[in-house]
């Protein structure tokens, strides 16, 4: 089973740099809809490990790094290839549609 990375202000730049799409959550833990993207999130890496690497970023841990990408709502979900930010989305969305957005992305 693979394990999301968690990320913190010192540790961020060096989970980006991965072969494989990195998939960076920002949450915090008392925000509903981020409670509900969570457990899909990591189901999503687990089916598709060969091509995703999921970080996850309390926004509460890691204040940096959510004011350099201006994380203003959560859960955000950037979409990182090679390093470079590739796409983003802001809310809770169903696993269909989460899935979808990883495939545009590969």
């Amino acid at each position: 089973m693979t394990m999301a990375k968690v990320a913190t202000n010192t540790n961020f730049d060096e989970l980006l740099q991965d072969s494989k799409l990195v998939v960076v959550d920002f949450w915090a833990t008392w925000c509903g809809p981020c409670r509900m993207l969570s457990p899909l999130l990591d189901e999503v890496e687990e089916e598709m490990a060969d091509k995703i690497q999921v970080v996850k970023v309390n926004v509460d841990d890691a204040e940096e790094v959510a004011a350099r990408f201006r994380i203003m709502n959560i859960p955000t979900l950037l979409f990182f290839k090679g390093g470079q930010l590739v796409d983003k989305t802001v809310g809770a969305m169903p696993k269909n549609v989460l899935v979808e957005k990883i495939n545009a992305n590969l």
